[in-house]
């Protein structure tokens, strides 16, 4: 091949990205913008939540407190919807979504609707908690169950009073819920399942408060076998 052939082809041949430090030179503008943009959207996130939310949080909690003090003492209605002065847990879903406080308002409703046999409103503002604490989760979840089973629609009353079990892991809160699953099972006809949730309130649970008559119980399912 000669040199003007060997020239020839050089020159077709395509194009390729420059070395790093080139392609970075002839970009450079572009770069640096993308960068601004980079920082400028981490800079908003965090006056976002510092001082965005931080607030909405303040306020929500310092609106809050008197649907609590409703909510203790099982007025129902001014729970939910407030008074004059302050706003119920429904008003703070509405008006302080995303925040803390709106999370834990979900809660509070779903167990007043419960309460107040709306059971359908109970299931949704209990499912739309989502909390870090395994006590209240627990709860929630139990909550949840007792409504289904309200509805009578136990094969779901038995998947969440098993996921309270779990979530609660604790003495107190998972015999509540084993003896709770056991009596869904009984209302299925599945006395082998129910007998199998009271016998492990008995062996894992024996000092709970559950446990001091669960013989009763295990007797009962044990001779509809």
């Amino acid at each position: 091949m000669s040199k003007t052939e060997v020239n020839a082809n050089v020159a077709t041949e395509p194009k390729t990205f420059a070395p790093t430090g080139g392609f970075v030179k002839e970009n450079q503008k572009s770069l640096l913008f993308i960068g601004a943009a980079i920082v400028a959207l981490i800079v908003g996130y965090i006056a976002y939540q510092k001082l965005y939310l931080a607030q909405r949080e303040t306020d929500a909690a310092n609106q809050m407190y008197v649907a609590q003090d409703a909510w203790n003492k099982k007025e129902w209605d001014k729970a939910l919807k407030g008074d004059a002065s302050y706003p119920g847990f429904e008003k703070i879903i509405n008006d302080y979504s995303n925040t803390k406080a709106a999370n834990l308002a979900y809660y509070y409703a779903g167990v007043a609707y419960l309460n107040k046999g709306e059971y359908g409103k109970a299931i949704e503002n209990l499912g739309n908690y989502h909390g870090d604490d395994n006590v209240v989760a627990a709860e929630a979840l139990g909550s949840i169950g007792d409504a289904y089973v309200e509805l009578k629609d136990y094969e779901k009353a038995e998947s969440y009073f098993k996921k309270a079990v779990d979530k609660a892991g604790n003495k107190f809160l998972s015999p509540f819920y084993l003896k709770k699953l056991g009596l869904v099972y009984e209302a299925r006809k599945d006395n082998k399942s129910a007998a199998e949730s009271y016998q492990k309130i008995k062996t894992d649970y024996p000092t709970s408060a559950e446990a001091q008559n669960i013989d009763a119980y295990i007797a009962r399912v044990e001779a509809q076998q």
